[in-house]
């Protein structure tokens, strides 16, 4: 593609950021529209370049940085170094392949490929657009991971609010049979097609085989199980007793079936963990473990109040069922909601349960999910590991 050939835009102010979003309030609207997701170069106030990326007058976010060189093209060469540079982060500093064949490819501007996140199940590609730009030029995208992952299958999605909000529309790709993957030496069964987002969450590796060698021995409660991920990793450690509880029927079938992939028995129910919490707790259930992993509570800034009570609720709920002296691990994947906020929620959480929490570990997602020091916003996981003291 010859760069030279790219429609223009401009912005209304000076950009001195190296955040690689330009919200729409900053950009003047150019005369001839492209397209959404348009590949554009980005001139500043005074006629000076700026970079070159994706355009989209329909989105809040109206420019998404990808090249800040002036001379090199973004096109299908530059996707297929992009994208080789992401899995040899994964496959030669990181040296994934040794602990597992699932692991984020790609992770949106973590990578520099903003929009974008790609999740590797063994032979199964699940493809996530997160933009009408990586959307539109997708057949350069598959080419490029399958030249790094020959053979391999695509399971492409993209949530209808981000179709909404960046004003495309994809129906999915057909859907994709399961994969068997291997983590840690236990086995599960990705299923992109049946169950929520890519069907497994490689973003907890590293925190289900931690937390896991805590277990052997003891009663350990999975709530919002999910596909069975602490669960079955606590049961395959040698926990005596796991019980696995989640909302969504069709996970728990999913989280059975791993359960069998790995020859553990964990008991699993489909129950809303508030009203069981409080039954548990009126009938001085104990548990030695207990890991809560909710779902993400919101995209809206405007709910991350009500999303923050709702934490408080549930983990005030949760600690209420920890024997003294035993772990609890809490977790937010709602990238809107700090660490520093979590944490404060979880003090409150605490004190309105009567307990004293001593925090042991902080972390997140896993090394396959960097993020930019100066765009926090691919930043999403907190996890604090604990130990009730009374």
């Amino acid at each position: 593609m010859d760069a030279l050939a790219l429609p223009t835009v401009r912005l209304r102010n000076a950009w001195r950021s190296s955040h690689p979003w330009i919200f729409q309030k900053l950009v003047e609207k150019p005369p001839t529209k492209p397209k959404p997701g348009s590949l554009v170069d980005v001139f500043g106030v005074e006629g000076d370049w700026v970079g070159r990326g994706f355009y989209n007058g329909h989105s809040r976010i109206a420019i998404r940085l990808l090249e800040a060189d002036q001379d090199i093209a973004v096109d299908a060469d530059w996707f297929a170094r992009k994208i080789a540079e992401a899995v040899r982060l994964r496959r030669d500093i990181l040296q994934l392949d040794k602990v597992s064949d699932a692991w984020r490819v790609v992770h949106s501007e973590g990578d520099g490929l903003s929009g974008l996140v790609v999740d590797r199940y063994a032979d199964l590609l699940v493809v996530e657009f997160f933009s009408a730009g990586m959307f539109r030029h997708r057949e350069w995208i598959y080419d490029a991971l399958r030249a790094q992952f020959p053979g391999c299958r695509f399971h492409a999605f993209a949530d209808e609010h981000v179709q909404k909000q960046e004003s495309f529309d994809f129906r999915g790709s057909e859907p994709a049979a399961p994969a068997t993957i291997t983590e840690h030496g236990i086995r599960f069964r990705a299923d992109p097609a049946g169950a929520h987002k890519t069907g497994f969450f490689a973003d907890q590796r590293d925190n289900r085989e931690w937390l896991s060698h805590l277990c052997t021995g003891k009663r350990v409660l999975d709530l919002c199980c999910n596909t069975g991920g602490f669960a079955v990793y606590a049961s395959a450690r040698g926990a005596t007793e796991v019980v696995g509880i989640d909302i969504d029927n069709d996970v728990i079938e999913i989280a059975k079936a791993n359960a069998r992939l790995n020859n553990v028995r964990p008991r699993f129910v489909q129950a809303d963990i508030f009203p069981w919490l409080r039954d548990a707790g009126n009938n001085g259930e104990q548990f030695d473990v207990v890991i809560l992993d909710p779902a993400k509570m919101t995209r809206d800034r405007e709910q991350v109040i009500p999303a923050l009570k709702k934490y408080l609720d549930m983990n005030k709920l949760a600690l209420g069922v920890v024997k003294p002296g035993g772990l609890f691990a809490t977790f937010s994947c709602t990238g809107l909601v700090s660490e520093e906020q979590f944490l404060d929620m979880l003090r409150r959480a605490a004190f309105y349960a009567g307990r004293t929490v001593q925090v042991l570990k902080v972390s997140g997602a896993g090394a396959d999910h960097p993020f930019l020091a100066q765009v926090q916003e691919s930043r999403y996981l907190k996890a604090a590991f604990c130990r009730v003291l009374d």
